[in-house]
């Protein structure tokens, strides 16, 4: 697995992902533009049982949201937070664009500090 501390890791899938599982998972994380939880949670459960990439991705894009949504609803209970939201987008969106790339590589991306709520 290839490591980089702050924008996450990647590592090449046991078998070589078709065409449409990568366009999948490329969509479970370039969709959460759109709608942050929905469309990661409805391609995961579409396809869990078909694509063990596609739910990988959609199950880390997924958890992702989650934890963004639970550190900016953290950051508006404070004065400082509220400021400090923009920063918080940004970074997101830098490594829901890296998420995205990777897995339109056919490689398996885990984000940084994003909680394992769903596994």
């Amino acid at each position: 697995m290839q490591q980089n501390s702050f924008l996450g890791a990647d590592v090449q899938p046991d078998y070589v992902p078709t065409s449409d599982e990568r366009t999948l998972a490329t969509l479970s994380h370039i969709l959460t533009l759109v709608a942050p939880i929905l469309a990661p949670l409805i391609i995961y459960l579409i396809k869990k049982d078909e694509s063990k990439y596609v739910a990988y991705h959609a199950k880390e894009s997924l958890n992702f949201q989650i934890t963004m949504i639970i550190v900016i609803i953290g950051l508006f209970l404070t004065i400082v937070g509220i400021l400090l939201v923009w920063i918080v987008g940004i970074v997101a969106l830098v490594l829901v664009i890296i998420a995205t790339i990777k897995a339109n590589e056919g490689k398996l991306y885990r984000y940084p500090l994003s909680l394992r709520l769903i596994r």
